[in-house]
């Protein structure tokens, strides 16, 4: 019996130690039972300490790798991350209006941890004039929503009226992630008229480099199979609370979430 096999895209930069940006996009995917296809943005050099080194990839190339996809391969569903100029916003842009992409998760990547911009003021506006509305799901974190919406987020109440402001830019539905809030770890999913907010107790540990990129890439996965955006967010946060669970140290700073713990335990190797 023939198997159809659901396919997602990543546009997104490489991670050299894997715990975040293509790496984890493609780990994710496959543990979410999706095909993972890959066009590489930037290629970073970088460890659990941090980034030592980032190389964008020229546009031309960007186009020709989601070219190659779109002109052979059906896609599910795409996940965009780490954009990192202009020209490489206007490439995204382009594709994604030439290949009418569907099902596309875009989680903004904005600010290095350190609070440094990865992402001039230019590439943010093509972001929210052009891609904003062709997208269905925005995930930014508490400091991207925060750049967005032009307003201090502190609270839940912060976060809805992020949402609010987001959404008011052409995103169908809009993700606060709300992990660096203190308390439990509360996701907020706004529609335009109704607002969720997904939560777990918080879990202490350190090793959590790649949560967004997971969790957005899972939420990809999820559209991907036909789930619905809210059984989608669901199943994401679901997936990541286990992966950041069960996070693993790897070399001396954050390690990685276990993106395949569930398929490593059930098959007695964990």
């Amino acid at each position: 019996m023939r198997i159809t096999m659901r396919t997602a895209l990543t546009i997104a930069g490489s991670d050299s130690c894997g715990g975040a940006g293509i790496q984890a996009d493609l780990k994710t995917f496959a543990a979410c039972g999706v095909y993972g296809l890959s066009a590489i943005t930037a290629v970073t050099a970088q460890n659990t300490c941090g980034v030592t080194g980032v190389k964008l990839m020229d546009a031309a190339i960007l186009q020709a790798q989601i070219e190659a996809v779109y002109t052979d391969i059906p896609v599910d569903a795409v996940k965009i991350g780490m954009l990192g100029s202009l020209e490489l916003a206007i490439a995204v842009n382009v594709a994604v209006h030439r290949y009418d992409m569907k099902n596309i998760v875009l989680d903004p990547v904005l600010l290095a941890s350190s609070g440094r911009s990865l992402l001039e003021p230019a590439a943010v506006e093509v972001m929210k004039r052009d891609l904003f509305p062709r997208v269905l799901i925005v995930t930014p974190n508490l400091p991207e929503a925060e750049e967005l919406s032009g307003i201090p987020v502190r609270t839940e109440a912060d976060m809805l009226e992020a949402a609010k402001r987001i959404h008011a830019m052409g995103a169908k539905y809009v993700i606060i992630k709300g992990g660096h809030l203190a308390g439990a770890a509360g996701d907020l999913l706004y529609d335009g008229r109704t607002s969720e907010v997904f939560s777990h107790k918080r879990i202490d540990n350190i090793h959590t480099h790649g949560t967004g990129c997971t969790f957005s890439s899972a939420i990809a996965a999820g559209l991907a199979k036909g789930r619905e955006v809210r059984v989608a967010v669901s199943e994401a946060k679901a997936y990541i609370t286990m992966a950041i669970q069960h996070g693993f140290k790897l070399g001396q700073g954050a390690g990685p979430t276990h993106h395949f713990y569930a398929l490593y335990k059930d098959a007695g190797k964990c």
